[in-house]
């Protein structure tokens, strides 16, 4: 499952925005946790007109965790603005900005401005990560001295490149890094080098300029970075929407200009952002979309749904869903010829309808 970590300064709306997104009930975590973690679902209108063309007993959507940990205090009881050792399981980090004002609810650095705090938290990961590389590249001189190994020498290489990159206060997600050297940093799970989602959490006024919320919030610049995405939202309007019923919160929605809700954006970029995509399995016990990352083959893709399948693997029934929903029918795309029979090689697309045929 895909797992993004929710940060930003205090008075944000990050824990509304995660109660929100996942239907936590609590409003809180409880006594002594640090960490709250919950599911929300991929909204998939794919998966929606499936599921009518079907009519399964079960409809699964694809799912991405998402957890909300509270920021660590320094000495002195300063709080800080993240736990390294809570983030480094998370395959993305979302970071939701304060953009809204409210009089009411002091921001911690005594004034809005987003383009500040989103290089605080950045220079904070970057910091965080230097850490780690110069850690590193100590244990790994005294390990040279001992041994000449290439493979602990290109190591030291990659890592000294990293760190080069750090001092500069670069984020480590916008190196050009590939195949071995990538997989080399893997293990350290750098925090800078994780995909990020900046969230801009608006003013109720700033609905109607919500596209352009990037160049009026200042953070044009900051967002070009590589590996960087971002959506905007408005805390106070989307828990309005959640406690209405499907036919009126649509009905906001449209009044306001807006085909879904900002937390369905959220949830859908933190799993585009992350380089995933759908594939589908049909049938009248359950219609289920399945996450696998981009360039999945499709032996790989079978085991998402069993290890069994992967291992007995023959061949995979694949049929676009452009394709099924032009003619109606798997039967209407068999007798055009639209259902290919696929090897364990093939590459599977985003929106394939796939059955895998296997040996027990």
């Amino acid at each position: 499952m895909l797992r993004a970590a929710l940060i930003g300064l205090a008075s944000t709306g990050k824990t509304t925005l995660f109660h929100l997104m996942t239907s936590a009930k609590e409003t809180g975590r409880p006594p002594k946790a640090d960490t709250a973690i919950g599911i929300s679902k991929v909204p998939d209108e794919r998966l929606d007109r499936l599921t009518a063309m079907f009519n399964p007993k079960k409809r699964v959507p694809a799912t991405v965790e998402f957890a909300d940990m509270a920021a660590p205090m320094r000495a002195g009881g300063a709080q800080a603005l993240v736990d390294v050792a809570a983030y480094k399981n998370a395959d993305a980090l979302v970071h939701v900005i304060r953009a809204f004002a409210d009089p009411a609810v002091a921001h911690p650095s005594g004034s809005l401005d987003p383009a500040r705090d989103a290089q605080a938290m950045e220079d904070e990961l970057i910091l965080a990560d230097l850490g780690v590389a110069e850690r590193r590249l100590e244990r790994l001189e005294k390990d040279l001295k001992k041994t000449r190994s290439p493979e602990l020498e290109r190591e030291r290489d990659v890592i000294t490149l990293c760190r080069s990159a750090l001092e500069e206060g670069r984020a480590l997600r916008a190196l050009d890094l590939h195949g071995d050297d990538l997989k080399r940093l893997r293990g350290f799970q750098f925090l800078s080098a994780k995909p990020l989602l900046v969230v801009i959490n608006l003013d109720e006024t700033a609905l109607a300029q919500m596209d352009h919320a990037a160049e009026a919030t200042g953070l044009t610049s900051f967002l070009a970075r590589g590996a960087t995405g971002w959506v905007a939202v408005c805390a106070k309007i989307e828990l309005e929407i959640a406690q209405l019923e499907a036919a009126d919160a649509a009905a906001f929605l449209s009044d306001l200009g807006l085909t879904e809700s900002g937390l369905d954006r959220v949830i859908r970029a933190s799993y585009d952002l992350l380089g995933y995509i759908s594939f589908f399995t049909v049938g009248e016990d359950e219609c289920r979309a399945w996450s696998v990352p981009r360039g999945t083959a499709a032996q790989l893709a079978a085991g998402e749904i069993h290890s069994d399948i992967a291992r007995g693997f023959i061949r995979a029934e694949v049929v676009s869903y452009e394709h099924l929903m032009a003619r109606g029918s798997m039967a209407a795309c068999r007798d055009h010829g639209e259902v290919r029979l696929e090897g364990k090689e093939y590459v599977v697309l985003d929106g394939d309808i796939i059955n895998f045929r296997f040996a027990t």
